[in-house]
């Protein structure tokens, strides 16, 4: 199952059509959590809000999450090792509010811990890769806790 969450803040139907486009070619159940009006294929279940409990239960069943780069979602995929392909909202086309959505995408994408896809094209191919990579559990997982040599750092700059 595929997990798709877009965040609460505005719509975000550029990343739906494209999930509208995959869904269409493919059997793979796919779970939106957003808020739209277009019209999906049966393999496709759509829920405006979801509890944080039920957010955690699809996310958890997903064997991969695509979301806009909020880091609510990143940070939650890279601490469960669960593989994330992320897909920017884009102010400038009304998307929200200012660019830091891509700023974190652009950034993100530098440290290569998530997929970060900014066309259709690119999200549709790094969708089909991501579920025929046989190795997609053992992507990037993060420590839910800070390293002791980047707490031993702070120590050090916070003391000079």
């Amino acid at each position: 199952m595929i997990f798709v969450t877009t965040g609460t803040q505005e719509p975000f139907d550029r990343l739906l059509e494209v999930v509208k486009i995959f869904a269409s070619n493919t059997d793979e159940k796919i779970v939106i959590q957003a808020k739209t009006k277009l019209q999906f294929p049966t393999n496709v279940e759509i829920f405006e809000f979801l509890s944080p409990q039920d957010f955690k239960k699809h996310f958890n069943e997903a064997r991969l999450i695509v979301s806009h780069a909020g880091m609510g979602s990143i940070i939650t995929a890279l601490q469960n090792g669960k593989p994330i392909i992320i897909f920017p909202r884009i102010a400038a086309m009304g998307e929200h509010r200012n660019e830091h959505q891509m700023a974190t995408a652009k950034k993100i994408k530098e440290q290569n811990l998530v997929d970060v896809t900014f066309t259709k094209d690119e999200l549709i191919s790094s969708i089909n890769n991501s579920l025929n990579d046989k190795s997609i559990n053992s992507r990037n997982k993060i420590n839910e806790f800070a390293s002791n040599s980047l707490l031993d750092s702070l120590d050090q700059f916070i003391k000079s």
